[in-house]
């Protein structure tokens, strides 16, 4: 046995023996960390010297936070709530703005998917194979464009593979199930070098993902105690059978998988991959419709299904070297064909959606230069998108339309001293035509920003942004009108929506020492017909009419973050963490009317306990009631979730072989998110443990 496989048991030994004893903080692995982010800019900086919220996940707190969906996987995050349409469909929701405002990118190019016309819509970016997923929170227009008004969130796959695999070949694979839907999952990834090139080396990847689960059990009554309320006084003879302990129409199956190939060499690669998504899932809560049979009765149906399919084919390169002014250029180009039914309970296909889209971006990095004693950098760059979107049926709620769009930017960076300056600006030129009368609105959109940040001392950083956006109307907000049974709702868009503007400022603070981390962010912004979907009280085809409507808004709050190295107990390192964050959105006249669908006050506080051999965690989720509500929508009741994981590398001589248990919702609470279209008819899942085991190599 090798020295290090004496030490590894003896390590595990004592932690089962070793007294309480308190180990100086100074023998404590440091928490700070210095990774680089590449999705808040171009001229990629470490997470905790940007001016702007951005945070990435990945490693250990990636895995356990891994959910089915893009959304509940981020939902933890501070600032970052969901849409949750049940486990098959859910999206981000940053800051209290989702929808067509949050950018869901796969390594910087969009999941061109239509997610961002309807919440129950999923995300066709699977998370199960992810290897780091960044957030930015607040507008990332600049860079991404108009629908990044409210934040992006980028997905790193590793399906064009950058770096040589360690002894020319590695991978991971995991696989596991859960209790609350009896599921079962397994997802796979490698990269293998096939042999030299040209002075490079070609390596190709390939992954694979499958997810099954059943309808999952819930605490109580499906629809919230708020809704049987309204029903019962709205119908003294209502006596239907509620649904109860089991969240109908929830169950889903999910296949994913990729291959690609990349030629690296010394100065950069380039690579292409081809990949598809195949989903089926049910959306919950009973939208029923009335259809009359041959005798004359009626008989309601419910529970949609949507079978979702996507073909996609991606291209990315990056090259260091001497072009004229720059120092290195950034290629990346995306090709999708998306589809996806909506089938009735009868099995007929209500509605067809189809998505066909390419988008690009190419960014070209300055070279350094010294301007008065300091240091100029930049990156200067152009993006395009085309969608071909069309949505066919007898419940098709938006005429099928064509869309392009087109944007330059450019960002300069000053840095002297301590001190680091920011100006960026985008022009866009954005357009829709609907395909069947040609009707097109054009609009054309600059936006700006500057900001700088400041690090007096080592261990602190202090930064503010200002910024002016102006952000063109989707193709949903300005030609939606028809029925749409998934969500419902009657939909109903204006295509004389102008563009939104937004003037805003935010402000960041960071400390950060070997031993905590402490992260704030502030933020307001000023709208100017900012577009929104709100209840109108009326009814048409027996649905409730949702109308896009433009009014001035306000949005302010904040997010904080604290980690910190507590102390060793035995071979544990203990360590503690806290999050928490706040949105208040209102319109801005005479009444200030709270907007619909913005999340209460959250926190989270988790505490770990870390090993060679065992890492432990308990953390309790708290959401307060939300009361600040739009009209005509209920009031939704807080929560307090108590989670529990435990993560095991049995064998000394297998480090990389990991067995994850996890216990979430332990105290079987009812949870609804106030973000969800349907939170008074589709909690949150009730008690749930999982397990799963991982293996890299």
């Amino acid at each position: 046995m090798s020295v290090k496989s004496h030490l590894l048991r003896y390590a595990a030994a004592s932690a089962v023996a070793a007294p309480l004893v308190w180990t100086p903080v100074g023998a404590l692995e440091p928490v700070r960390s210095d990774e680089i982010v590449v999705t808040a800019s171009p001229l990629e900086r470490p997470a905790e010297e940007t001016i702007i919220g951005v945070s990435s996940l990945s490693g250990e707190a990636l895995q356990r936070n891994l959910a089915n969906t893009i959304g509940e996987t981020l939902r933890r995050e501070p600032g970052v709530s969901s849409t949750y349409f049940g486990p098959g469909a859910s999206r981000p929701v940053i800051r209290g703005l989702g929808g067509d405002r949050i950018r869901v990118l796969s390594a910087g190019i969009g999941s061109i998917d239509a997610s961002a016309t309807s919440p129950d819509h999923a995300v066709a970016v699977e998370p199960a194979t992810a290897e780091k997923i960044e957030i930015v929170r607040g507008t990332a227009m600049l860079l991404y464009g108009s629908s990044a008004a409210g934040g992006v969130v980028n997905v790193f796959d590793g399906r064009i593979p950058t770096t040589l695999p360690e002894d020319g070949v590695d991978g991971a694979l995991r696989v596991g199930g859960s209790t609350a839907d009896d599921g079962v999952e397994a997802a796979g990834a490698f990269d293998i070098r096939l042999g030299e090139l040209g002075g490079g080396a070609l390596v190709f990847h390939g992954d694979g993902a499958y997810r099954e689960a059943e309808d999952y059990d819930i605490p109580g009554f499906a629809e919230s105690a708020r809704l049987r309320a309204l029903e019962e006084e709205e119908h003294d003879d209502h006596d239907e059978e509620e649904a109860f302990g089991v969240l109908e129409n929830t169950a889903f199956e999910t296949k994913s998988g990729a291959a690609g190939l990349s030629w690296i060499f010394d100065r950069g690669f380039a690579g292409v991959s081809g990949s598809f998504a195949d989903t089926l899932y049910g959306v919950p809560g009973g939208h029923a419709h009335e259809e009359e049979e041959e005798n004359g009765e009626a008989e309601e149906e419910g529970g949609v299904t949507i079978d979702l399919r996507q073909r996609r084919i991606d291209f990315r390169s990056e090259v260091d070297g001497d072009f004229a002014l720059f120092k290195k250029a950034k290629l990346r180009v995306g090709y999708a064909d998306y589809e996806h039914k909506e089938i009735e309970p009868s099995g007929e296909v209500g509605t067809v959606f189809s998505n066909e889209g390419w988008e690009g971006r190419l960014e070209l990095i300055d070279k350094t230069r010294s301007l008065a004693g300091a240091a100029l950098d930049g990156a200067v760059g152009f993006q395009w998108r085309l969608r071909d979107f069309s949505a066919l049926g007898e419940e098709a709620f938006t005429l099928p339309a064509k869309s392009s769009q087109y944007g330059v930017f450019a960002v300069k960076e000053l840095t002297t001293g301590p001190w680091r300056f920011e100006l960026g600006g985008r022009y866009e030129n954005t357009s829709h035509r609907v395909v069947e009368t040609g009707f097109e609105r054009s609009f054309d959109g600059l936006s700006v920003s500057g900001g700088v940040g400041v690090k007096p001392t080592k261990s602190l950083f202090l930064g503010v942004t200002a910024f002016r956006t102006e952000r063109a109307p989707s193709t949903e907000e300005l030609f939606s009108n028809g029925p749409h049974l998934a969500t419902g709702a009657f939909e109903v868009g204006d295509p004389t929506l102008g563009k939104e503007t937004a003037l805003g400022v935010e402000a960041a603070a960071r400390i950060l020492t070997d031993r905590f981390v402490f992260r704030i962010n502030g933020f307001y912004t000023d709208y100017d017909d900012f577009i929104f979907e709100a209840q109108t009280g009326e009814e048409e085809d027996g649905l409730p009419v949702f109308q896009f409507m433009a009014a001035n808004a306000a949005f302010r709050g904040f997010e904080a973050e604290f980690e910190a190295e507590l102390f060793q107990l035995g071979a544990f390192d203990i360590h503690g963490d806290a999050g928490i964050d706040y949105v208040r959105a209102t319109t801005r006249g005479q009444t200030d009317d709270d907007l619909p669908r913005i999340p209460p006050l959250s926190t989270l506080v988790g505490l770990e306990a870390r090993s060679e051999w065992a890492d432990l965690r308990a953390e309790v989720e708290w959401a307060a009631d939300q009361d600040d509500v739009a009209a005509f929508e209920l009031p939704t009741d807080g929560y307090t979730l108590v989670n529990a994981y435990l993560t095991l590398r049995p064998f000394a001589t297998a480090r990389r072989l990991s067995l994850r248990l996890s216990g979430e919702n332990l105290t079987d609470e009812e949870a609804r998110l106030h973000t969800s279209f349907l939170k008074d008819v589709a909690p949150l899942p009730g008690r749930n443990f999982k397990f799963a085991v991982r293996g890299e190599f």
